[in-house]
């Protein structure tokens, strides 16, 4: 069991193995999440993982047993509102992390409101509709950052999924054209491929390196 003092001691230990300087950056930068499943669960661990100390989560669903193949849950979190769980998780792994949560749907009539202050935005919804919505917002809020995802169903290759930039704010992640039909279904690790570009990519952001 780790017997650190303060924010600092722990840091130092626990981030050890980043390079000079990307810790302080990371610990001060706050990324806000839409969607808490397969992406957004998995994406906001990484970031914890990477050191990113400040969240702010959104997403109005539960944990469902169909949720375990691929996204951040295990079984004592089932029937529990999946901002909670992924809450307790990020604490679990940094407590010193600030998690601001919200458990509401986002639409297209609230949307702005709610994204007003947030600088570094990643879409991880699962419907089209809801991701092309925050795609577009792009076009409007010029100072704002968006990191979105599309197509990382089925068992395609890995490489198909890529980071692709799109103006000078938009990034979107995956291989564009893997829709999670019956055909497709979604399997864990190529979602968390996706996850993982959406990850890097808000980290070579906040480190102003893409």
């Amino acid at each position: 069991m780790l017997n650190l003092k303060n924010e600092s001691e722990f840091r130092a230990e626990i981030f050890a193995r980043n390079p000079r300087g990307v810790s302080e950056i990371l610990s001060r930068a706050r990324v806000c999440i839409l969607g808490t499943g397969g992406l957004g669960s998995n994406v906001a661990i990484m970031l914890t993982r990477a050191g990113v100390s400040e969240f702010f989560i959104i997403d109005f669903d539960i944990v469902e047993p169909s949720n375990l193949n691929r996204q951040h849950y295990a079984l004592k979190h089932l029937g529990s509102p999946k901002i909670e769980a992924l809450k307790e998780q990020i604490l679990g792994i940094n407590p010193y992390a600030k998690v601001q949560i919200l458990n509401e749907k986002i639409t297209s009539e609230n949307v702005r409101h709610i994204l007003k202050n947030e600088k570094i935005i990643c879409e991880c919804f699962d419907g089209a509709e809801n991701k092309a919505m925050i795609a577009n917002l792009s076009a409007e809020f010029k100072d704002k950052i968006f990191v979105c995802a599309s197509g990382m169903a089925g068992l395609g290759e890995a490489n198909f999924i890529q980071t692709r930039k799109f103006g000078a704010n938009l990034y979107i992640c995956g291989d564009s054209t893997s829709g999670a039909g019956l055909e497709n279904g979604l399997i864990s690790a190529r979602v968390m491929l996706c996850a993982a570009h959406q990850a890097n990519a808000v980290i070579n952001l906040i480190l102003n390196r893409a």
